[in-house]
């Protein structure tokens, strides 16, 4: 596997307008059918056995990007209400989950679904916080495969080039120009980003020994609790 450095070398030599031909050939257009803003199944469902199986939506986001959800709108928002501990790599303790993770993901509401997504009365989807939105958000449904960094989209379903394209209604339908080049410049830069973040937590990481119901994130900027908080 090439080092991070090399990857993030690829990552800004990424042609824009060879992402915005993949992407034209893949075709896309959000329906707004909110699918990549909420959970597969609710997590106050029931399976039938009487046993509830939560799967929590789980987009990662920047912490410049969380400040920056902070202050979307006219109103401002606690660091909570914004984005909570990547629950990859944590357990589940007898006082809840505990332990170390390397991400933020936007917070979630009791079904777990992303909670600045909304609905009108037609069901037709809306994102609260639409102009602030995280870039995992502003890309969605592609990613780029650069080989060393894991997509945290789940397998492809279509791809052009380097352009992966995940699961999505919208795909297959046309796309102008203009919106394929804004969409490849916001993937080239989310790709950017992921690389350079990873660089940055594996040069800050130092091991943490979490107690009982404690949980630790490495971002960029250091050890964090989960208020956002640097760790003492």
């Amino acid at each position: 596997m090439e080092s991070l450095e090399a990857e993030l070398d690829r990552a800004r030599d990424l042609d824009v307008a060879a992402l915005a031909d993949a992407i034209v050939e893949i075709g896309f257009e959000c329906t707004r059918c909110g699918a990549c803003c909420k959970a597969e199944t609710c997590a106050g469902s029931d399976d039938g056995d009487g046993n509830a199986e939560p799967e929590s939506h789980t987009a990662t986001v920047f912490p410049d990007e969380i400040r920056r959800v902070q202050d979307a709108g006219d109103q401002e928002y606690d660091f909570r209400d914004v984005a909570r501990p990547m629950p990859y790599g944590l357990e589940d303790g007898p006082e809840g989950p505990e332990g170390e993770t390397f991400e933020w993901a936007l917070q979630t509401d009791d079904c777990g679904d992303c909670t600045f997504y909304s609905e009108d009365e037609s069901g037709t989807g809306a994102c609260t916080v639409h102009e602030d939105r995280p870039l995992i958000c502003r890309t969605y449904p592609f990613s780029v495969a650069l080989g060393g960094t894991s997509q945290p989209m789940g397998e492809a379903v279509d791809s052009a080039g380097m352009v992966r394209a995940h699961e999505c209604e919208g795909l297959g339908r046309d796309i102008s120009r203009a919106e394929a080049e804004e969409l490849a410049a916001a993937l080239k830069e989310r790709a950017v980003r992921e690389v350079e973040e990873a660089i940055a937590v594996r040069d800050a990481y130092e091991p943490v020994e979490t107690g009982p119901g404690e949980v630790v994130v490495h971002d960029s900027e250091g050890q964090k609790r989960p208020d956002g908080t640097p760790l003492d």
